[in-house]
C-alpha cells in the first residue's frame, strides 16, 4: 500500500503573528502546487488564523499543537476541537513528550483528546517515544507499545485509519542527537505491528507513522527511505523555511 508522505512543522512556542505570516508565506512559495508530500504547519494558537489565511487555496494544511478533550465549558485557558476547526485546522498534535513531561499528560488523557479530535473531524497526530533512561534500560519496546495501545484505546479500525502516529524518541528532541535510520525503523516497525493488533493488517498498512527528533536536511533523506517512516514531525528545522523545504523534498518517494 502506498502511503502519502507527510511533513508537519511543529513551531512550538515560537513566532509572533508577523514572523508567522512571513514563514508561512515562504513555505507556501516553496511548496507551490506539489501534492506528492502532504505539508502541515502547526503554529501557536495566536498565529493559527493568520497562517490559515496565508495557506488558503494552497496544498498546505493547518494544524494545532494541543487541544482540550471537552467540547466547551468552564476550562479557563483551554482550546476545544470546534475552536480549532473554526479557524481552519484539520490536524492537531496530541501527546507530545513536552506535554507528557511538562504538563503530566497521561496516556489516558491523551486517549480522551484523540477521541474528541476524531469526533470533531480533526486528524490527530499522536506522539509516542521513550526517554534516554528508558532506552538505556532496554525498555523502549515496552514504553512505546504501552503508549500506542493506551493512547489509541477503544478506537475502531476506521478511526485508527484517520490517525497519524509520530515516533519521537525523547532523547533526540532538540538535543541534536538523532536515532539512526536503523534505530528509527526498528521502533516504527514495532508500532505498525501494534497497530495491526489494535485493528488489522490493512489498517496498520494504511496508517502513516512519522519520525521526529532533530530531523534536518542532512539526515532527512536517509530516515525517510526506511519502509515504515512516512515523513517527519519537524521541530526546530521547521522554523527555517529553506531547511523545512529541503526536508519536504527529502520525503518525496519518486
Amino acid at each position: 500500500m502506498t502511503r502519502q508522505p507527510m511533513v508537519a512543522g511543529n513551531w512550538k512556542m515560537n513566532k509572533l503573528t508577523g514572523p508567522a505570516v512571513e514563514l508561512a508565506a515562504a513555505v507556501k512559495r516553496g511548496v507551490g502546487t506539489r501534492t506528492d508530500v502532504q505539508v502541515v504547519l502547526c503554529p501557536p494558537f495566536t498565529a493559527l488564523k493568520v497562517v490559515a489565511e496565508v495557506v488558503a487555496r494552497s496544498p498546505i494544511r493547518l494544524g494545532a499543537q494541543n487541544m482540550h478533550w471537552e467540547a466547551e465549558g468552564a476550562f479557563t485557558g483551554e482550546i476545544s476541537a470546534a475552536m480549532l476547526r473554526d479557524v481552519g485546522c484539520e490536524f492537531v498534535i496530541l501527546g507530545h513528550s513536552e506535554r507528557r513531561a511538562g504538563f503530566q499528560e497521561s496516556d489516558a488523557l491523551v486517549n480522551r483528546k484523540v477521541c474528541a479530535a476524531l469526533q470533531a473531524g480533526l486528524t490527530p497526530i499522536v506522539c509516542v517515544g521513550e526517554t534516554l533512561a528508558e532506552r538505556e534500560a532496554g525498555q523502549t519496546w515496552t514504553v512505546v507499545t504501552r503508549q500506542v495501545r493506551a493512547s489509541l484505546a477503544e478506537l475502531k479500525p476506521e478511526q485508527l485509519r484517520r490517525t497519524v502516529i509520530a515516533y519521537e524518541p525523547v532523547w533526540a528532541i532538540g538535543t541534536g542527537r538523532t536515532a539512526t535510520p536503523a534505530q528509527a525503523q526498528e521502533v516504527q516497525a514495532l508500532i505498525r505491528a501494534v497497530l495491526g493488533e489494535l485493528g488489522d493488517g490493512a489498517t496498520a498498512q494504511a496508517i502513516r507513522i512519522l519520525y521526529g527528533g532533530s530531523v534536518k536536511p542532512a539526515n532527512a533523506r536517509d530516515l525517510f527511505r526506511q519502509p515504515d517512516i512516512d515523513g517527519g514531525l519537524i521541530g526546530g528545522a521547521s522554523l527555517d523555511a529553506a531547511a523545512f523545504l529541503e526536508i519536504i523534498g527529502a520525503a518525496c518517494r519518486e
